[in-house]
């Protein structure tokens, strides 16, 4: 069984990654404090914050892992240009910018944590602009759930966003996605036809490990 590396900001993301890639032998590192930091602290430079994320992952990278898989937006958008890596890396974020390219309809993507959007948003718009698509799409933030997961209160959390969700579908006639792992019990309790990161991930993993 491949061995991934899978490098997270909140530990309640090792349960969806684990469900999603169950032919994968996953090793699961936490690192919570890096993201604190860059969104708390002005002094802290992002120069400091790559190297960093550079260090972790070439620790991870020596753990005999076959590929790292990245869960954090935050930590995708603080990786060198220039790095490089013996093994294949893989953004969570990408397969997902990709659903989300095949859509020329509008779109809302939702967020509970108000630091990733601009990261992620920023992320999307070059993706697009390579892909040479054009596309339509709202950010649209659940005021005070995240402040929920970071408490452990997720059963109050995953209530909020379904709750969020039904009124966003019910308001809007347009394609909904989720941006973050943490909401992807609820969305697919909502509807199956909410988009959210894992859908595409377990194929782009699965073609990743074959080739390495």
């Amino acid at each position: 069984m491949k061995k991934i590396a899978c490098l997270h900001a909140h530990h309640s993301n090792i349960f969806y990654i684990e469900k999603a890639l169950p032919f994968a032998n996953c090793m699961h590192f936490v690192d919570p404090g890096l993201v604190h930091r860059v969104t708390t602290d002005p002094k802290f430079a992002a120069e400091s914050a790559a190297a960093k994320v550079e260090k972790q992952l070439k620790w991870m990278e020596e753990c005999s892992a076959d590929a790292i898989l990245l869960t954090c937006t935050n930590y995708i958008a603080l990786l060198p240009e220039a790095f490089t890596s013996d093994i294949p890396i893989i953004k969570i974020d990408e397969p997902y910018f990709h659903r989300i390219c095949e859509i020329e309809e509008p779109q809302l993507i939702v967020f509970t944590n108000p630091e990733t959007v601009e990261g992620t948003m920023k992320r999307l718009d070059e993706f697009a602009f390579y892909q040479n698509v054009k596309i339509k799409v709202r950010p649209v933030v659940i005021e005070g759930a995240f402040e929920l997961v970071m408490t452990g209160n997720l059963k109050k959390y995953k209530q909020k966003v379904k709750h969020v969700l039904h009124e966003l579908i019910k308001e809007h006639n347009t394609v909904v996605s989720v941006a973050q792992l943490s909401m992807v019990e609820a969305a697919e309790e909502v509807s199956d036809r909410i988009i959210t990161p894992l859908q595409p991930l377990a194929e782009e993993v699965r073609k990743t490990i074959i080739r390495s």
